[in-house]
C-alpha cells in the first residue's frame, strides 16, 4: 500500500472517529452541530427525532447504534452522496433511481430509517399529518409533518439574556473600548464571515459623492441583495464599498451579532469584534440589518448608537423580508402550508403585507426615535408584488410560487424556509440599489454582470430581468418608509434633484 493511500485512510478514521466520538451527555442545536460535525452538518434532521431544532445525547447514540446495523448508512440517507473512494466499476456521484410515483428510494430508505419512536413522536405531534388514519406516517406524509414542524419551530418565539434588560451592558464589553483595543482583539481572533467574499474590507479610501461605504449584519434573507447589489452598482459606474458580518437564521440577528462582537452574553469572553473596530477605525456612511423574530428596537439602537459616536450622520437600512410558509399558517391559522398554491391570491397576498407593513412601521418608528435616518428596504413588497404577477402570468419563465407546495424547481420561493428561488436574489439586489441610492435600476444601460450561481438560472431573460427592475421601483417609491418618492416619475428620487 503506498503512502498517499495511508494517509488517506488515516485522515478518513480521524474524520470518522470524530464523527462518531466525543460527545456523549451533550445536546447540539443545528448551528453547533453543523459548526462541530462540518461535512457531517446534513446528517441533523435524520438524528433530531422529534423535530425540535436541537440533537439530544440520547438521539445521538440512538444513531450511533444505527449505525452498526446499517453500515451503508450515508447512502440511504442522502441519495446523492459522494462515495469516498472511487472504483473502476463504481461511479464517484451516485444519483438514487425513482418509485413509480417519483419519489427518491433515498426518501423510501430515509422512512426505514426513522426508528418507531421518532414516528411515533411525530404522529403524537402531528396527528393531522396521517391524511389516510392507518395509525403511521408515509414518506409524505412525514414530509408534511416536518413541515409543521418547521412552522411550529419558527412561531417560536425566542428567549434573549436577562442582560438585554438592564440599563447598561457587561464592563467588558468590547464596544466599550477604545478603537485601537477594539482593532487588536478583532486582529488577534478568528475572521468573520461574510457575503461579500474577496470584496469585504475594514476600510475604504473616501469615494466619489454620493456612494455610500456600508458595514452591515444579516443572515440569508439578506444574502440576495449583498451578493448582487456589487454587480449593479459596477454596471452604474461604482464599486459598492461593504464590511459584512454575516450569520445564517439567527445567528445573522442584530442582537446575535451585537453579543458575538462585544463577546458578552452567550458569548461571554469571546468577542468577535470585526464590524466594532471597522466602524471604530474607518469611515462609513451607512449600515444594513436583516430583521428577526421577537427583535426589540434595543437591539437596532445599540448598534446605532455606537456608529454614531464614531461616524455621525450615518443612514441606516432595514429589509423587510417577504411572505414566508411560516407567516402564512400564522396568518391564516393553518396548521400546515396550504394544499395548492390556489390558495395565494391577491388578497392573500395584500393581507400577508399589511400585516409585515404593520410590524415593520411599529419597529422603524421606536428605532427612530434615535435617530430618524432610519429607513425600510421593501423587499416584501417587491417579492408580493411578483407573486401577484405571476398568478397573471406576467412573469415569463417563472413556473410557481413556493416549490415546496407546487413542486415546479422555477418558484419564487425555494424551500420551506422562504428561501428565494433561482433568479430572484436579482430583484432583491435591485431593491437595495433603488433604496440605498434613490434611482431606479431601469435607468442602468450597461449589462449587469450576475456572478451569483442563483442570479444567473437559465429561464432568466432580459425580458423578465426589465420586469425585475420595474418592480424595484415601484415597491420602493411606494413604501412610506423607504426614504424614495419620484413624483415626476423620471427614476430619480425626489431628494437627489
Amino acid at each position: 500500500m503506498n503512502k498517499p493511500t495511508i494517509t488517506t485512510i488515516i485522515t478518513l478514521f480521524f474524520c470518522f472517529n470524530a464523527f462518531s466520538q466525543g460527545a456523549k451527555g451533550k445536546d447540539w442545536t443545528e448551528e453547533e452541530w453543523k459548526k462541530e460535525k462540518r461535512s457531517y452538518g446534513w446528517v441533523f434532521p435524520h438524528i433530531d427525532k422529534n423535530a425540535d431544532g436541537k440533537v439530544t445525547a440520547a438521539e445521538y447514540e440512538e444513531f450511533q447504534k444505527y449505525k452498526k446495523k446499517h453500515p451503508s448508512w450515508k447512502s440511504e440517507l442522502k441519495p446523492k452522496a459522494v462515495k469516498s473512494e472511487k472504483t473502476e466499476t463504481e461511479p464517484l456521484v451516485t444519483k438514487a433511481p425513482e418509485t413509480n410515483e417519483g419519489i427518491p428510494q433515498g426518501i423510501e430508505a430515509l422512512e426505514a430509517s426513522l426508528d418507531k419512536e421518532r414516528m411515533a413522536q411525530m404522529l403524537k405531534r402531528f396527528p393531522e399529518a396521517d391524511t389516510n388514519g392507518d395509525g403511521k406516517l408515509s414518506p409524505k406524509e412525514f414530509q408534511a409533518a416536518t413541515q409543521m414542524a418547521q412552522a411550529a419551530k419558527a412561531r417560536a418565539i425566542p428567549t434573549f439574556d436577562p442582560g438585554w434588560d438592564e440599563d447598561e451592558f457587561p464592563p467588558h464589553a468590547v464596544s466599550l473600548k477604545s478603537p485601537e483595543e477594539i482593532k487588536a482583539i478583532y486582529e488577534r481572533g478568528k475572521p468573520a464571515r461574510t457575503y461579500a467574499g474577496e470584496r469585504d474590507a475594514m476600510s475604504f479610501p473616501r469615494p466619489e459623492d454620493g456612494i455610500l461605504r456600508i458595514v452591515g449584519t444579516g443572515h440569508s434573507f439578506t444574502a440576495g441583495g449583498y451578493r448582487t447589489l456589487p454587480s449593479i452598482a459596477r454596471a452604474a459606474g461604482f464599486e459598492q464599498p461593504f464590511c459584512l458580518h454575516n450569520g445564517s437564521g439567527g445567528t445573522g440577528s442584530v442582537s446575535y451579532k451585537w453579543e458575538q462582537e462585544n463577546g458578552i452574553f452567550r458569548f461571554d469572553g469571546k468577542p468577535v469584534p470585526k464590524l466594532l473596530s471597522a466602524i471604530s477605525n474607518a469611515k462609513w456612511e451607512a449600515m444594513i440589518w436583516g430583521p428577526y423574530t421577537a427583535d426589540r428596537p434595543k437591539f437596532y439602537t445599540s448598534w446605532i448608537d455606537f456608529c454614531e459616536k464614531y461616524n455621525p450622520g450615518m443612514k441606516y437600512f432595514l429589509i423587510d423580508a417577504w411572505p414566508t410558509l411560516g407567516q402564512v399558517q400564522n396568518q391564516f391559522n393553518l396548521r400546515g402550508n396550504p394544499e395548492s398554491e390556489s390558495f395565494f391570491t391577491d388578497e392573500v397576498f395584500d393581507e400577508l403585507n399589511g400585516a409585515a407593513n404593520k410590524r415593520f412601521a411599529e419597529l422603524v418608528n421606536a428605532v427612530r426615535e434615535t435617530t430618524d435616518k432610519v429607513y425600510i428596504l421593501p423587499t416584501n413588497a417587491a417579492m408580493t408584488e411578483a407573486a401577484k404577477r405571476f398568478n397573471r402570468g406576467e412573469l415569463p419563465g417563472v413556473q410557481g410560487l413556493f416549490k415546496v407546495i407546487g413542486g415546479k424547481e422555477f418558484s419564487i420561493w425555494r424551500d420551506q424556509r422562504g428561501h428565494l428561488g433561482p433568479g430572484f436574489e436579482r430583484l432583491e439586489g435591485y431593491v437595495f440599489y433603488a433604496t440605498i441610492y434613490g434611482k431606479s435600476p431601469e435607468l442602468i444601460s450597461e449589462p449587469i454582470k450576475f456572478s451569483s450561481w442563483n442570479s444567473n438560472p437559465s429561464f432568466l431573460s432580459d425580458e423578465l430581468d426589465k420586469i425585475f427592475r420595474e418592480i424595484a421601483w415601484k415597491a420602493v417609491v411606494e413604501h412610506p418608509l423607504s426614504g424614495v418618492a419620484d413624483e415626476n416619475r423620471n427614476g430619480i428620487g425626489d431628494h437627489l434633484e
